[in-house]
């Protein structure tokens, strides 16, 4: 019997953290991984393995040196699955060396092995059938992540028919490819295979993509992508697929407008299911949403007070940044006053080629709530910097209230667009208003200089309506 004050389930960045959170606090902490290797979804399958691959792709392919310099900047042989996969590999197996040592630091135990409750304070740990440890503790927290979601109508049993998390495995790449679903994971995957010259044709229910961006730039990336040779199918289904035994033949999935799409390899990336399945928190008493979500209450606890849950598997927004913060949040509440909540502004980075990412309100969102604003632009083709990389799709928005001009939302597509929007976050967070965008000096030449350059067209409009 091993007491703990602590019992993570799960070893991604929710469960990482969440145990670090409590170490740190003094608390007497175990992690149970049912995987032989640490980090999750985030590490192994997911967060960093489609980040490294589509910088793959794109140094492969040659992507960001077209057209800028008077010699072929292009690779001179044909890209292998070896080539394309080798620093996934190498990525993967650095981060889950960090995670050991970090947890192997801060104490923390760890146990290989799946975790489901005997009792609402016990967690036996199994492996291969066995028991190997009885883990008791005042506290536990549900970690376990999500896998992707497997509609009945495909046969994920045979190698060319994929999820996202078994198209890290592909022993060759594929000669065409047909992504069913255009959420943040179809459309990132569907880039990076177009951008090593596959041709690629996503599918996609809804009208538009990622609907939850702003209208503009949602437009701006669907552009991009249809530039970069991404064949869109918006508002459509699949009604069925044909994956014949002979692998010489292609696959044929039949859409809902009759139209029969023809592809050696097929990704489906119909969103995701929480990892609750064996857990046993049903006789526990904790409630379960769509899909096994865990509900759970704004300090992340689920309907019995000690056990919580955070992270994918708790449902959206289903970010390993807010994972990490969620973990935290729920520590603090069962070890101490546990007042903070998450912040209300998050950032969302999406790494489609080329990146989008953003904070804060949409043109949209104002409009809905009779918001006055006013929208300032930067593009990167006039930007010092972004003529220098060649970025001449990026762009930067910013959106004031017209009366005060307090920053409400910031938007960059673009080179680094996950790493520019962090500027504009701070802003936001702080309750910043244009002026600090005008009184701050940005070096030069930098993307950042967007900033100034949006802010002031913002204020141009103002003057020009005002005039």
């Amino acid at each position: 019997m091993a007491d703990f004050d602590l019992v993570v389930i799960g070893s991604g960045p929710a469960g990482e953290w969440g145990a670090v959170q409590a170490s740190l606090a003094g608390k007497r902490v175990a992690v149970v991984e049912r995987e032989p290797v640490l980090g999750g979804t985030a590490a192994n399958t997911g967060t960093l393995p489609s980040k490294t691959l589509r910088e793959t792709a794109l140094h492969l392919s040659g992507f960001k040196a077209r057209g800028l310099y008077s010699v072929d900047a292009t690779l001179r042989h044909e890209a292998t699955v070896s080539d394309f996969l080798f620093r996934e590999r190498r990525v993967k197996q650095m981060e889950r060396e960090r995670i050991h040592k970090n947890l192997q630091r801060h104490g923390v135990t760890v146990f290989q092995g799946s975790g489901s409750f005997l009792d609402a304070h016990t967690v036996a740990v199994k492996r291969d059938g066995a028991e190997v440890a009885k883990l008791t503790a005042g506290t536990v927290l549900i970690a376990t992540g999500s896998a992707p979601y497997r509609p009945p109508l495909y046969p994920f049993g045979d190698p060319r028919v994929h999820d996202s998390d078994e198209i890290l495995d592909i022993t060759t790449l594929p000669r065409t490819l047909v992504v069913v679903g255009g959420g943040v994971i179809g459309c990132e995957y569907a880039c990076m295979f177009a951008a090593l010259g596959i041709p690629v044709t996503l599918v996609e229910v809804k009208n538009e993509l990622l609907s939850f961006l702003d209208a503009e730039i949602g437009q701006l990336l669907r552009d991009c992508m249809e530039t970069l040779g991404v064949r869109l199918r918006l508002g459509q289904t699949v009604e069925s697929a044909h994956v014949p035994e002979s692998h010489e033949e292609p696959i044929r999935l039949k859409l809902s407008t009759g139209e029969v799409l023809e592809a050696d390899q097929v990704l489906v990336a119909s969103g995701r299911t929480s990892n609750t399945a064996g857990l046993g928190i049903e006789a526990l008493g904790v409630k379960q949403g769509k899909r096994g979500q865990v509900e759970v209450g704004l300090a992340y606890q689920t309907a019995v007070p000690h056990i919580y849950a955070v992270g994918d598997v708790i449902g959206f927004p289903a970010l390993a940044s807010t994972s990490m913060e969620q973990a935290r949040i729920a520590v603090e509440h069962a070890f101490g006053p546990g007042k903070r909540t998450l912040t209300p502004i998050l950032p969302y980075g999406i790494y489609t080629i080329p990146e989008v990412s953003m904070a804060g309100d949409t043109e949209e969102s104002l409009r809905t709530r009779s918001v006055p604003y006013v929208v300032g632009r930067a593009t990167f083709d006039t930007n010092p910097r972004g003529q220098i990389i060649g970025d001449r799709q990026g762009m930067l928005k910013l959106l004031f209230h017209r009366d005060d001009m307090k920053l409400l939302g910031v938007h960059v597509l673009g080179e680094q667009a996950s790493e520019l929007v962090h500027v504009g976050l701070t802003a936001l967070l702080t309750g910043a208003t244009a002026q600090l965008f005008v009184e701050t000096c940005f070096n030069y030449p930098t993307l950042s200089e967007a900033y100034k350059a949006a802010t002031y067209d913002a204020l141009d409009q103002v003057r020009v309506s005002s005039a």
